[in-house]
């Protein structure tokens, strides 16, 4: 069975910094598209960034600098490093998989992409 468990959200002022996990069982994470996605209060949910199996890395522009995905392969895990975080920041995150490769490109592309497995999310707040 499938299982995306996300944490490491919080509340930070501007400026600050969080890390989140995205633990993944059921599945080898580093063979499959593995992005982090975002919704906040109101707004179309967003992707942030994703990376396939080489390595490669998609990002928003809007996170582009600031933000840094890596993949922990021994542990399964996903990260998301952020730094310089901004109130427009705050939102549920969203770690996610899918078996395309190409999702990866598509997941910050494309309004609303959809991947094949979910986490739950993680709550990130900023505060200015």
């Amino acid at each position: 069975q499938v299982q995306l468990v996300e944490s490491g959200g919080g509340s930070v002022q501007s400026g600050g910094s969080l890390r989140l996990s995205c633990a993944a069982s059921g599945f080898t994470a580093s063979s499959n598209c593995m992005a982090w996605f975002r919704q906040a209060p109101g707004k179309e949910r967003e992707g942030v960034v994703g990376i396939d199996s080489d390595g490669s890395t998609s990002y928003a522009d809007s996170v582009k600098g600031r933000f840094t995905i890596s993949q922990d392969n021994t542990k399964n895990t996903l990260y998301l490093q952020m730094n310089s975080l901004k109130p427009e920041d705050t939102a549920m995150y969203y770690c996610a998989a899918d078996r395309d490769l190409l999702s990866c490109t598509a997941a910050t592309t494309v309004p609303n992409y959809g991947m094949d497995y979910w986490g739950k999310g993680t709550l990130v707040t900023i505060s200015s």
